[in-house]
């Protein structure tokens, strides 16, 4: 990694820092779930970053995967478990960083995903594994109580691409990736009341772009051409316009043009929370861009 990388992903993590915790701020009973939204996403843009993907903000048992709908209106209500995870892009360079709002009295919940975070970063380091910081995550989640997601997993990065190897699982297996230096990629723990493990809905309002081929609809090819300089990141459906566009999204994703990102959830009634934070590793240990 050169000093040109290096310095872009460090800006845009001290960037996703900064707006996370603005946005973290905003979060309030009563407040609009829409507006929160959009404001952290404009803040991104008004600093001449881009976002890697749509503000993810998840409640209660909804672990990812949920953003605002066109004309939400749901508001914050107590006892809401809020994960707010944002995506940060600086000529591609990502920062992926989140974390938990309490509206209610889950404070020990919330403690688990970022006591586990912590520990999974001090033990990144050249010839670590990738099961070895799930043992780590693991055992803190479980010791609190709680179940860690276990078919959640962090990821790597990579120059517009959000989701590479190494794969950074949330439970203690054998083995895994050895890390290396220069490596790329983001730890993020899940605690939950319920299962452990997450399941579609039907809700879908992110998308990406899979492949490049000839579309017939005026309503498709408007969503192409609002698309075309994503290079594949994620978009949310309220960032396009135009007619037919519930008719046009369903078709791209059947014609494997897009692929759609369902809201992923725990079992109804149960709580989840999440930390996250993006690391490059070093020769001896790892560098925490969002912090």
């Amino acid at each position: 990694m050169n000093e040109d990388i290096f310095e872009k992903y460090h800006d845009a993590g001290e960037l996703a820092a900064k707006i996370l915790r603005h946005g973290a701020q905003s979060i309030r009973i009563g407040g609009s779930y829409l507006e929160l939204v959009e404001s952290v996403e404009e803040e991104v843009r008004e600093e001449g970053a881009e976002l890697a993907f749509p503000l993810n903000l998840s409640l209660n048992e909804d672990a990812a995967h949920d953003t605002a709908s066109p004309g939400d209106e749901r508001i914050f209500v107590k006892g809401d478990v809020a994960k707010l995870d944002l995506g940060v892009q600086i000529d591609g360079y990502i920062a992926d960083t989140a974390t938990t709002i309490d509206l209610g009295s889950n404070s020990l919940l919330l403690d688990a995903s970022e006591q586990a975070l912590g520990s999974a970063i001090k033990a990144v380091r050249p010839g670590a594994t990738a099961g070895e910081l799930g043992a780590a995550i693991q055992k803190e989640i479980e010791v609190r109580g709680y179940r860690p997601i276990s078919n959640l997993t962090g990821h790597g990065l990579d120059r517009y691409i959000l989701h590479r190897p190494p794969t950074i699982p949330n439970v203690g297996i054998n083995g895994g990736v050895v890390l290396e230096e220069g490596m790329v990629f983001a730890i993020e723990p899940f605690a939950s009341t319920g299962s452990g493990h997450v399941g579609e809905k039907t809700r879908k309002e992110i998308y990406s772009q899979l492949s490049q081929k000839p579309v017939r609809t005026p309503a498709a090819r408007t969503i192409m051409n609002t698309i075309k300089d994503r290079h594949g990141l994620p978009f949310a459906r309220r960032w396009l316009s135009g007619k037919k566009l519930d008719i046009a999204l369903p078709g791209l994703v059947r014609s494997q043009i897009l692929h759609a990102y369902p809201v992923l959830s725990d079992i109804p009634g149960s709580l989840v929370s999440q930390h996250e934070h993006t690391v490059i590793v070093t020769d001896e240990a790892c560098i925490v861009t969002t912090r």
